[in-house]
This record gives structure tokens, C-alpha cells and sequence, in this order.
């Protein structure tokens, strides 16, 4: 991936499961094709079923670039277990590397959850969360929370499909009112809402909504409470050389 490519490329998050309802299928599909129309590569978390499988199927169909990060421990194993089921079977929902269709997704192979995280984040402009489960709600938490301590100043967008994501929201209003969160930082999250009539939510064009989301957003202005190029081995050489 080029710097470039960095620039405009969007990472999504959701689940290796499909979950009970269309529309969270048909959200997917749509912002795997826009982010394809609008040459927006894709990062995401490499899997080849679910929601995951959806939106990376849809930005290949057509034609988009597609990065998938994997932990090498499930590549080894067989794959992201689907977690309706709990296994990693070999058609569950396994990770297979140049999967037949799915070659030109460019699989990034790490060592840990962490470093799928950190690559994932450093390869995007931007956060989308799908529904999903714990591993979703913690990734879209988690970029969240290094835009509050300045580590990175990206948009961070959840798909509030059928209310999905209204418990998050729920939660930062609490969070607000009881003194835990900052009342401005309950904007680091923007929740696109679609349609207020839930029945419309399988044919909403989720996509066009969330490529507005990242062209509207705005870098926020927060002073820099810490420097984060700095590294521990800089204080022991200055260490050293005051003693030298």
C-alpha cells in the first residue's frame, strides 16, 4: 500500500458471523461497493465469511482493492471462528490465503490481535463499524480512544443499521453526564442514523451515507497532550550522555 493509497483507504470493522437480519448483509454489500466506485481501497480484518466476507466480496465485485490483516495464529488454524458456532471448520469460517475469487485481496500477515489493530489503523484515513460483536465493538472503541489522547485524528463512523448502535450511544450520554467523558469528545464517534423508518434500512444506500460522513468530517483542533514519537531507549541515551 502506498502512502497515497493510505490516505483515502477506509477500514471496517464488523463480524465473521452475518447475524440475524438482512439488512446488516445489505449495508455491507453497499459499503463495499461504494468504497470500490469511489477508489477507496478497503482494509479490513481478512476474513472470508460474515459480514467481513460481505463487504470485502462486494468491494472486489466491483473491481476495488482490498487489504486484508490477518493474526498468523489463524491462519495456522484454519480461520476466524464464526462465533454463532464457535469453531473454525473448514467451511466456516476460515482464513484461507488466494482463497479461489477472492486472489486479489492483498492478505497482510501479522503476529498478534494487537499488531492487526496498529496495521490496520495505520493503513486507513478512517474507521467504519458494521454490527458485529465484542471484537467490534473493542476495535471501534479503541481508535476512538487514540483520537482522544491525539495519537492519530481520524473520523471514526458507525452504521447505526436498525439501531444497532444505539446502546453505544446510550453510553457515551451516560458516560457525559457522569463525569467520565468530556462533553466534547462525545463527538469522536459519528453515528449515521439512515432512515427513521427501520423498514427502509435493507434498501438504504449505507454506502453513499458513509462516504458523506468521511468527506464532511472535519479534523478536530485538540492540543497535543503527549508525544507519542517518543520512545523509551531516547531518555537512556540522554541518560548516558549526561553521565558521560
Amino acid at each position: 500500500m502506498t502512502q497515497n493509497e493510505a490516505e483515502i483507504a477506509v477500514a471496517v470493522y464488523c463480524a465473521s458471523s452475518l447475524g440475524h437480519r438482512k439488512a446488516f448483509q445489505e449495508a455491507a454489500k453497499s459499503v463495499g461497493y461504494a468504497l470500490a466506485e469511489a477508489g477507496r481501497p478497503l482494509v479490513y480484518g481478512g476474513g472470508n465469511k460474515g459480514i467481513m466476507g460481505v463487504v470485502s466480496g462486494a468491494a472486489l465485485e466491483k473491481g476495488g482493492r482490498v487489504i486484508g490483516v490477518v493474526p498468523y495464529a489463524m491462519v495456522a488454524a484454519g480461520g476466524e471462528a464464526e462465533q454463532l458456532k464457535g469453531t473454525a471448520e473448514t467451511n466456516s469460517a476460515r482464513i484461507a490465503l488466494q482463497e479461489r475469487g477472492r486472489e486479489k485481496i492483498q492478505h497482510v500477515v501479522v503476529n498478534s490481535m494487537h499488531e492487526r489493530k496498529l496495521e490496520m489503523a495505520k493503513r486507513a484515513c478512517g474507521f467504519v463499524g458494521l454490527p458485529g460483536g465484542f471484537g467490534t465493538f473493542e476495535e471501534v472503541l479503541e481508535v476512538t480512544t487514540w483520537s482522544q489522547l491525539g495519537i492519530h485524528n481520524k473520523p471514526v463512523i458507525v452504521l447505526n443499521i436498525l439501531g444497532f448502535w444505539e446502546p453505544l450511544r446510550s453510553l457515551i450520554v451516560q458516560g457525559v453526564q457522569e463525569g467520565f467523558i468530556q462533553p466534547k469528545n462525545a463527538e469522536l464517534i459519528i453515528f449515521v442514523d439512515g432512515p427513521a423508518d427501520h423498514s427502509e434500512h435493507d434498501t438504504y444506500d449505507w454506502g453513499k451515507a458513509t462516504l458523506d460522513a468521511l468527506n464532511a468530517w472535519k479534523p478536530l483542533a485538540r492540543p497535543q497532550l503527549y508525544n507519542w514519537a517518543r520512545r523509551m531507549d531516547e531518555q537512556e541515551d540522554s541518560s548516558v550522555e549526561a553521565a558521560t
